[in-house]
């Protein structure tokens, strides 16, 4: 999986965030400890979960 960086996840709508955090938790749970696929996933979560937080709740 390709890095999500912060800027790329504030230009992405909140359904389509959830729909990269699924991916990025896969890649993050596929890819061999120590990988740098694993430490980009890791960093794409983090980037997402940090969006997500940012926005207000909707219903």
């Amino acid at each position: 999986m390709k890095l999500v960086s912060r800027f790329e996840a504030a230009s992405r709508s909140t359904a389509e965030l959830h729909g990269l955090l699924t991916k990025a938790f896969n890649a993050f749970a596929a890819a061999p400890r120590g990988s740098e696929q694993r430490r980009d996933a890791l960093a794409s979560m983090r980037n997402i979960e940090n969006e997500l937080a940012t926005r207000s709740p909707g219903f």
